[in-house]
């Protein structure tokens, strides 16, 4: 059994695909577009607009796969209630990546030493998806 986040991006999928291959190295697994798919779907289902948004696309960032989506709705996406942890191997890259994430986003816990690593922040991103960047103690 695998746990694995989906993310619903509203229309934003694509920037935030750019985003985290800028910022995190993320690869692009597969990604298909509303208009690619191999069965259109129901009416009404598909905002107007949203034909050539990404239906799904999974990312591997690391050794963990991300998979995502526009979704069906142009509202704003709400990413309350978990946060993705991201584990990196030093204090020098938790500096560059939790710089790098909280452009156009908010920090809700600075970068620092903690009683569990020795470098731990929280930040949310520019879309709102909250990201926990910590280097794990030996």
């Amino acid at each position: 059994m695998k746990v694995e986040p989906y993310l619903f991006y509203n229309g934003r999928c694509e920037e935030a695909i750019a985003f985290y291959k800028a910022v995190l190295g993320a690869e692009v697994v597969m990604q298909m577009r509303m208009d690619e798919s191999p069965q259109p779907p129901p009416p009404g289902m598909t905002p107007p607009g949203f034909e050539h948004k990404i239906m799904h696309a999974t990312l591997r960032i690391g050794e963990t796969l991300l998979m995502m989506s526009d979704g069906d709705s142009a509202k704003p996406s709400d990413f309350n209630g978990f946060c993705l942890s991201l584990g990196v191997a030093d204090a020098p890259e938790a500096q560059r990546v939790f710089q790098a994430l909280q452009v156009d986003g908010k920090v809700t816990m600075p970068l620092g030493q903690t009683f569990f690593s020795p470098c731990f922040g929280m930040l949310k991103d520019r879309f709102g998806v909250g990201w926990m960047v910590i280097v794990p103690t030996a």
